[in-house]
């Protein structure tokens, strides 16, 4: 069919889909997209079952070969490219009708990327002197393969950072706080997307217990003049060093560092608060395995693993109702895919106007579930010592 040959042909073709088989088992369905590999033009094949997919990368006469060969199997091709749309009917009889049509809208580029690469905030083959003494980068910018996971992680943080810019302002100087800040990966992405790439006035102080990490950072910093990023040893549940805080970060602060960090940020007024919890210990020992909330429950509770990470999830739910009740809008969200641990999940929590009603309704979900299960959690104590305080 000499419209096939023609859109294989055309450095502009987008995609194609056939659909409607003439039998109703075997191939259901075939899309069509050029790709590149090793810098040969290639076309991906993959074709759909009721209950599989499979994919084939030919070159450009075999896929030709391959699409006339299913054409004889469907009755219709959709086809586009830059500039047109293609619909191809084929009868019962054998008739072809060839149906065309201008592309609406704005010009869509051909993708040709094999692995359609995702736009990440740090890009690859852009260098970043922290990500390169930090072992995530070359000098010439590409990726350490087996630092991706770390890359990716990074740039998912800068994701939620992007989020609440408009929460942040550029006419003053931005105070932000990372406690357990570790060998700071994190927070030096933090100072380069924020003071480099966005040009914001910030001054950022990360907090941690390891003196000789925190020695290694504080050197990393004044190698690449960053005048506002320091970094102190220090406990969170200690730490009076500011009065005011715009954002406050706790990255896998351990069990119940986490509160300690949230109470702060909380008692700060802090605008945003990002905490990704780890280890969460604290409920799981307290849990009887008397009560109405066990009995229900003991299908999950009777096991150790599946307790531990109901313990956890109740932990960071707790958490986040008392973020709710101290009046922030607040949301659990996925930090790095699940596939690479269960435990990654992020709390964001931006203050807003939240009517009384409202954080009186979280408190009270919060107490009623610590009652159901006989617990007590740190963060709730905190909440409710800072409270009395202020009464």
């Amino acid at each position: 069919m000499e419209t096939i040959k023609k859109l294989l042909s055309d450095i502009e073709f987008v995609q194609a889909v056939l659909s409607n088989p003439r039998k109703k088992e075997g191939i259901l369905k075939v899309k069509v997209r050029p790709i590149e590999k090793k810098g040969n033009l290639f076309f991906q094949l993959e074709s759909f079952t009721k209950t599989q997919a499979f994919h084939e990368n030919l070159d450009p006469i075999s896929a030709r070969d391959r699409l006339l060969e299913y054409m004889e199997e469907f009755r219709q091709m959709q086809a586009s490219t830059v500039h047109m749309n293609y619909t191809v009917l084929v009868s019962k009889k054998g008739k072809v009708t060839i149906q065309k049509k201008a592309s609406k809208g704005s010009v869509r580029p051909v993708e040709l990327s094999h692995n359609r690469s995702k736009k990440y905030i740090l890009e690859e083959g852009i260098p970043v002197p922290f990500l390169q003494d930090l072992g995530v980068m070359t000098k010439d910018g590409k990726i350490v393969h087996s630092r991706f996971d770390k890359f990716r992680q990074i740039n998912r943080f800068l994701e939620f950072i992007e989020d609440i810019l408009p929460k942040l302002e550029k006419d003053r100087e931005i105070t932000i706080l990372d406690f357990g800040c570790g060998k700071s990966y994190l927070t030096f992405a933090m100072y380069y997307y924020l003071h480099v790439l966005k040009e914001y006035d910030i001054r950022i102080i990360g907090l941690d217990l390891k003196s000789d990490v925190i020695h290694h950072c504080n050197e990393l910093s004044r190698k690449y003049g960053y005048d506002k990023l320091e970094f102190l040893v220090g406990d969170i549940a200690d730490y009076e060093g500011v009065r005011e805080v715009d954002m406050v970060v706790t990255l896998h602060a351990c069990d119940t560092a986490t509160d300690f960090a949230l109470a702060k940020a909380v008692g700060w007024n802090a605008k945003v608060i990002l905490s990704v919890p780890c280890c969460q210990h604290e409920l799981n020992g307290q849990m009887q395995r008397e009560g109405a909330g066990y009995d229900k429950l003991a299908p999950i509770l009777d096991y150790g693993l599946l307790k531990e990470r109901f313990a956890a999830l109740l932990t960071d739910g707790l958490r986040a109702k008392y973020l709710e009740q101290s009046g922030y809008e607040t949301q659990v969200l996925e930090f790095i895919d699940m596939e690479h641990t269960p435990k990654n999940i992020l709390i964001r929590a931006v203050k807003k106007p939240v009517s009384e009603e409202k954080r009186e309704r979280a408190k009270a979900e919060a107490e009623r579930l610590c009652r159901t299960f006989g617990i007590h959690q740190t963060l709730m104590q905190l909440v409710l010592t800072e409270e009395r305080s202020h009464s």
